[in-house]
């Protein structure tokens, strides 16, 4: 008898879950309003049904009538607490409801980690009595609530800090800021797959960001990362504690990280699922592990011990005006042998902060184009 996974989300981002569970021989149940965007799986899933990814209660009664044996997304935060929900309601493989709701919010986040001995910058919650003793200006100001860097205001004077808090506070849902400590470094960080609270690392890979209107646009990405030995393992050892320090226990995840020019590490953010740019492609690419089935298998509690059949290098690179270089690459793909794939977007798809192409790598050594 087939076993029946539920994916909530039916967007685009899920067609790789979503194709590897049709693959693998599993009924697919995928969760999502049915409107334009949100529905892409629709008629690739087995079944679709036509409830929001929010509305937990419902989905949950559904998941029971169906019998499901397992549940799961890939590279949505408002899917992860429904996820826990639905895998804590029916007994099956997955993470506490109640701490898959402490990364949603910052300031929870933030209190995890400090409780639990995680290093990272210091914060106070946002608002005209916040303490700011102990910090020196420039500062970050933020919503607690959201994702991909939006509302993310670096404040370097004290008499701009209200309207910053203010303006972070509409961009808000629950209408709640943080403030926090700047810190000028690298950004990295760390992949895993978890399965019943023991942690399994991916790789570690560099990150390049630009600014783009109120939040920040990944620009590329390299596996593995290019720090040091000893940078690399210190992020590893901060990984752990992340992760125990909301108790995420079980699936992938993404620990991002702020490296000073002294060495220094500082976690910046967990996100409890795997992360989307096609992570799990550089994934499979640079260790062979193919981290998709390795999320199916821990949903449907038959997960074994990720195996390592590559050491490659591996990346992705978004071509924009800051990336004018990436054009040629791009153009020429045909005559490096290294470029796994490229492509111009068409006419039709919105160029999301003028990026307007790609290409991913894989490579027996360190490659640079720019």
């Amino acid at each position: 008898m087939k076993k029946k996974i539920a994916i909530i989300c039916a967007g685009g981002s899920q067609l790789p879950l979503v194709n590897k569970a049709k693959e693998m021989g599993i009924e697919t149940h995928c969760f999502a309003w049915d409107k334009e965007g949100y529905s892409k799986c629709k008629g690739i899933a087995d079944y679709f049904h036509p409830i929001s990814i929010l509305e937990k209660e419902q989905i949950l009664e559904k998941c029971k009538d169906i019998e499901i044996d397992g549940v799961t997304s890939v590279n949505n935060d408002y899917a992860v607490p429904t996820v826990a929900f639905v895998a804590q309601g029916m007994g099956l493989t997955g993470n506490r409801y109640e701490d898959m709701l402490i990364p949603g919010n910052k300031f929870t986040m933030r209190q995890a980690f400090s409780r639990n001995g995680v290093k990272s910058p210091q914060f106070v919650y946002a608002n005209e009595e916040s303490d700011l003793t102990d910090f020196q200006f420039p500062v970050i100001v933020k919503p607690v609530d959201r994702r991909s860097s939006i509302g993310v205001i670096k404040v370097e004077r004290k008499e701009d800090l209200q309207a910053a808090i203010q303006q972070a506070i509409e961009l808000s849902y629950c209408k709640e800021a943080i403030i926090e400590e700047f810190i000028t470094g690298v950004e990295a960080s760390v992949d895993t797959i978890s399965y019943h609270g023991k942690h399994y690392f991916l790789g570690t890979k560099d990150n390049e960001y630009i600014k783009w209107e109120d939040h920040f646009l990944l620009l590329s990405k390299h596996y593995p990362s290019r720090l040091s030995p000893e940078i690399q393992e210190k992020m590893k050892v901060e990984t752990i504690k992340v992760l125990d320090a909301i108790n995420f226990r079980n699936g992938a995840s993404n620990t991002q990280f702020i490296i000073t020019k002294d060495g220094e590490v500082f976690s910046l953010e967990i996100t409890p699922r795997l992360p989307g740019n096609r992570t799990h492609t550089n994934i499979i690419l640079s260790t062979g592990y193919d981290i998709i089935k390795g999320v199916i298998d821990v949903a449907l509690d038959q997960f074994e011990e990720p195996v390592f059949t590559d050491n490659k290098y591996s990346g992705l690179c978004y071509l924009c005006k800051e990336t004018e270089w990436a054009k040629q690459v791009i153009e020429n793909k045909e005559n490096d042998s290294d470029i796994v794939e490229a492509a111009f977007y068409g006419k039709d798809e919105p160029l999301y902060g003028g990026r307007s192409g790609y290409f991913i790598y894989q490579s027996n050594k360190k490659r640079r184009w720019n």
